[in-house]
């Protein structure tokens, strides 16, 4: 019989849908995760995908090209793909905290209001009419107009124009993602009041998330201390307790347990939700092993996760039609019945519809 502590690894699996996952859409999924990272764009499509039924990327790279999922700067903030039914609530609740944790920065770079809100009318103007632009051609056309971009200036100016909310991410260009005027590509705007956005956003993470602890949630938010709090409070008739090892772990309070017998593996991208939304990491990362998986530098590697377990690494080399996979186990004795790497390797080679070979 399994202990407390061994079930957060599976009941995170199954809320993460990971297992037996419930939707067919990228926008379902983002709206049911909330929020989900998308630093690496091409795994990030493997993020979304490994979270739905029969997933392609063809169809992924639709739901991008039709503005159903935004890929944009949430949170903490970092790259994040958002259901287009939630991007401004989201964006409104978390852009303050974004810009005032980058001001001493801007400040630093001369990036003034008077700055920002120039670059800000000549990234809207090239945009406008839904000419959708890579980042390399708007900072040309930054460049044309005197803007100085260099020391990391236009990821600032991206950022802000993003938090302002006059870009989004738009169609692909030459499978290259793009920018948009965000009123343009997503027109409507459905208001929601900061409270309300405060128990909505807690409620997705630990339906979604859970069991997490409220310091998870702190750092996947990047919420004060205070609005966590708050946001726990408004959720008292759809969140649960347990605490575990002097611990309080929260989640939905209709939560669904684990088929006992379920054994499963999964290849996760890099920068995946089962690992970076979490500030404590031990449920399902021993501390021996995270090194392994996660850089000095902060840098997130691929991961072979079985039963919620990270038992190792993957790596892949794409050449032609052929993705060449190998595979790290922490121990060389971890075993698993071949038939279950098999059908992980099957599905993501459905998935971006090239053959895989191990080496």
């Amino acid at each position: 019989m399994k202990t407390p502590l061994e079930k957060i690894p599976s009941l995170r699996s199954l809320n993460q849908q990971l297992t037996n996952p419930k939707f067919k859409t990228a926008k379902e999924i983002a709206g049911w995760i909330g929020a989900l990272q998308a630093q690496d764009y091409s795994m990030s499509k493997w993020a979304l995908g490994i979270r739905l039924k029969n997933s392609t990327e063809v169809a992924i790279n639709k739901e991008i090209n039709s503005g159903s999922i935004i890929r944009t700067h949430l949170l903490r903030p970092t790259w994040h793909f958002v259901s287009s039914n939630d991007i401004y609530w989201i964006l409104e609740l978390t852009a303050p905290r974004i810009k005032a944790a980058v001001k001493f920065r801007d400040k630093q770079l001369g990036l003034t209001d008077p700055v920002f809100d120039k670059c800000n009318r000549i990234l809207e103007k090239s945009l406008r009419d839904y000419n959708h632009k890579t980042r390399e051609e708007l900072i040309t056309e930054l460049k044309k107009n005197k803007i100085d971009i260099e020391e990391n200036r236009a990821s600032h100016i991206f950022l802000r124009a993003e938090m302002e909310g006059i870009i989004c991410s738009g169609k692909q260009k030459n499978e290259k993602p793009t920018y948009a005027v965000l009123e343009e590509w997503v027109p409507e705007h459905k208001k929601t009041n900061r409270d309300e956005a405060l128990r909505e956003l807690a409620k997705r993470y630990f339906t979604s998330h859970g069991p997490a602890s409220i310091h998870d949630f702190h750092w996947w938010s990047g919420l004060s201390m205070s609005d966590v709090k708050l946001s726990l409070d408004y959720n008292k008739d759809n969140l649960i307790t347990e605490i575990i090892q002097n611990k309080t772990y929260w989640m939905a309070n209709d939560y669904i347990k684990p088929k006992p017998d379920f054994n499963e593996i999964n290849l996760l991208p890099a920068y995946d939700e089962f690992l970076i939304s979490y500030r404590d990491r031990t449920a399902t990362l021993s501390l021996i092993e995270n090194k392994k998986v996660i850089s000095n530098n902060g840098l997130f590697y691929p991961t072979i996760l079985q039963n919620g377990h990270v038992i190792g690494t993957w790596k892949r080399n794409v050449k032609n039609d052929t993705v060449f996979v190998t595979i790290n186990l922490f121990k060389p004795d971890n075993l698993y019945p071949d038939d279950m790497l098999t059908k992980s390797l099957t599905r993501y080679s459905n998935f971006i519809n090239k053959k895989i070979e191990l080496i």
